[in-house]
């Protein structure tokens, strides 16, 4: 394992090797408890070390704050051992097992959480509250750039003093340090952004440059005070007390990254956009965000409602019902998103909301129902129509209806047969 890190080095940041490292400290440490003996990661074995493993991480307890460790935490030290696994067997190590230990049926599945973004009401109230009335300027200053432009706070802190570009014809832009995953990025400005970075130039306490976190080399940051750098514990302590000044509960700083993303969303961007402008790395991570408020599945769901209302009105007397062109859209009656019904001398549609018709096709079911040869040619039509409501019903999911028009056709063969036979 430790040659492994070494090797890891030559690719990965310092911190990341650190994090695989203590991943997999865990394994080694549960291999020296169970099986001291071992001498070789060649010689692990499924069923005598990786499932047990597997078993004791669903009650392994965190040391920093002695309760079990979450889904989240498991998964990653699955995927760190994992990673180690494929890595030694793929580079052809001799230490190297001799078979496929670890399956993706192995990683805990995490629950597909939505991003964790401020309702307009509470967004509006904490930036009046960083505006009007801040504790400490130039972090709340710091917090309102966050919010309009969607950074993580090690990209924020990290902003140099020239981080705008003006391009000829094509407006202000912010340069986004190397952040999260090692990527650079361009943000569009508006005047507004652009007032309150002139605005956070103004307060910045100059001085002399100081060493880059990253490049080591010397750096005027526009967060700067007093000689010193903005700390993140500044900038969440001037968070949790505007937080507190507003009335709201505790709100972190990512939340606001999040709360830029929705309010993308919400105005349409496009998935590429908003990658570009979150520097997203996989479409993905950015799709988290189109999940929260789906323009097609609101306009489906409002259609297929109105469709219901429509369809469970009882119609009165001396009222004009609604046209069968308005409830089918103008379409073909067997190609519209209900449950569709065809009797020998027409049809019948329901909305999904009113559930299956008890009394559908009765009559065609009923043993004292008999055909004559002069009623073959509606026979033969009625389970044409029925096969294809069978087919219709199958893509929708609706598979207690197609199996229904598939037992309807079972009996109209039987009726057809009989009335051949006369």
């Amino acid at each position: 394992m430790i040659s492994y890190l070494d090797r890891k080095r030559a690719t990965c940041r310092p911190k990341t090797v650190s994090t695989i490292a203590t991943r997999l400290k865990h394994f080694g440490v549960f291999l020296a408890a169970i099986d001291p003996d071992l001498e070789s990661v060649a010689a692990l074995e499924r069923t005598k070390h990786i499932e047990p493993y597997l078993t004791n991480m669903v009650d392994a307890v965190n040391t920093k704050n002695g309760e079990i460790i979450t889904a989240a935490d498991r998964s990653r030290r699955v995927l760190a051992l994992m990673g180690f696994l494929t890595d030694i067997t793929e580079w052809d190590w001799p230490e190297a097992p001799r078979r496929k230990l670890l399956f993706r049926e192995d990683i805990p599945r995490l629950p597909q959480t939505l991003p964790r973004y401020l309702p307009v009401d509470v967004d509006r109230r904490l930036t009046q509250a960083l505006t009007e009335s801040p504790g400490n300027e130039l972090a709340a200053a710091a917090l309102r750039l966050q919010r309009s432009c969607g950074l993580r706070i090690g990209e924020l802190l990290d902003l140099e003093l020239d981080c705008v570009h003006e391009v000829p014809g094509h407006g202000s832009w912010l340069k986004v340090p190397l952040g999260k995953l090692d990527t650079e990025r361009m943000v569009p400005l508006d005047e507004e952004i652009l007032d309150l970075i002139d605005h956070i130039a103004d307060i910045r306490s100059p001085g002399r440059p100081l060493p880059h976190p990253r490049y080591r080399r010397p750096a005027q940051f526009l967060f700067t005070h007093h000689g010193r750098r903005l700390a993140q514990s500044a900038v969440r302590a001037e968070l949790d007390r505007a937080a507190s000044a507003a009335g709201l509960e505790h709100i972190t700083p990512h939340q606001l990254r999040h709360t830029y993303a929705t309010a993308l969303v919400n105005a349409g961007v496009s998935l590429q956009a908003l990658m570009a402008l979150l520097g997203h790395m996989s479409a993905e991570m950015s799709l988290r965000y189109g999940r929260l408020f789906d323009a097609t599945v609101r306009a489906e769901y409002e259609r297929a409602l109105d469709l219901a209302k429509q369809q469970t009105r009882t119609p009165v007397s001396g009222r004009t019902t609604l046209p069968l062109r308005d409830i089918t859209g103008g379409m073909d009656w067997k190609q519209t998103p209900l449950l569709k019904s065809r009797m020998a001398g027409g049809f019948c549609l329901r909305a999904p909301a009113q559930g299956p018709c008890p009394y559908a096709n009765i009559c065609e079911h009923c043993p004292s129902f008999h055909a004559e040869p002069s009623s073959l040619p509606i026979l033969a039509a009625q389970r044409v129509d029925a096969d294809a409501l069978a087919r219709d019903a199958e893509q929708r999911g609706w598979i207690a209806e197609a199996d229904r028009h598939k037992q309807l056709i079972t009996r109209l063969d039987t009726l057809i047969n009989e009335a051949t036979a006369g």
